[in-house]
């Protein structure tokens, strides 16, 4: 069975080896696919207002910024947060699930950084990421990339949880799907509190995954967040 081909060469990414010449699957020029969607940010970085805000921002605590040691130190703090804000495009890329497969399907443990939007500071944790197929199938990669793609801005765990989740449930159309996330936040062991060791766990479920108690368990105790 083909599929009609709708991918736009001009949108092809040279460096996606799933993507060949004029658009077409490198290994498979016969094949017609689908086009799938491709997640970028179109925000761009200003390094130079980023570094003299950084340095008002250490002036403005009392540390002197004139000392060899300290006198790069705007420069590296605006560099360092336009690569921890930096998202990389990607593509979502799916395939027919000719094999009809209808079992979970979890990428689990994937590591995940992002920032808390309410201190600029760290959270750090593991993502478990699964669904149930419908007609198509998600490159296992993704599972990873569209996690790294919301946690690229600053966040809450609970915004992260529900994004990763909605972007399958809308690009995959799939059966169901389940996302946890378990994180150390900074801003609650290093300061505050200063709760050290402490995690917070979110989950989002939709479909079979939230519906069927057995589908749920399931994916829960295999993600690791229940026994089985």
């Amino acid at each position: 069975m083909t599929q009609e081909l709708v991918l736009d060469p001009a949108d092809q990414d040279p460096a996606d080896p799933e993507i060949g010449p004029a658009g077409h699957p490198a290994a498979h020029p016969s094949l017609r696919v689908v086009a799938d969607p491709v997640l970028s940010d179109p925000a761009g970085v200003d390094l130079e207002a980023a570094e003299r805000a950084a340095a008002e921002f250490l002036a403005a605590f009392g540390i002197d910024l004139s000392r060899e040691e300290l006198r790069e130190t705007p420069g590296r703090m605006a560099r360092a947060y336009a690569e921890l804000f930096d998202r990389q495009p990607f593509r979502l890329t799916t395939f027919p699930n000719d094999e009809g497969y209808d079992e979970l399907v979890l990428g689990r443990a994937i590591p995940f950084r992002t920032i808390c939007e309410h201190h600029l500071l760290p959270f750090a944790g593991t993502a478990h990421v699964g669904y149930l197929p419908g007609d198509r199938i998600l490159g296992l990669s993704k599972l990873a990339r569209v996690v790294g793609h919301f946690a690229a801005r600053p966040q809450t765990q609970e915004r992260l949880t529900r994004q990763v989740a909605d972007c399958l449930e809308e690009n995959l159309s799939p059966r169901g799907v389940g996302v946890v996330l378990e994180a150390e936040h900074t801003c609650m062991t290093l300061r505050g509190a200063r709760a050290l060791g402490s995690t917070t766990v979110t989950s989002a479920l939709t479909g079979t995954l939230r519906s069927d108690a057995r589908s749920r368990a399931e994916f829960l105790a295999l993600a690791g967040v229940v026994p089985r």
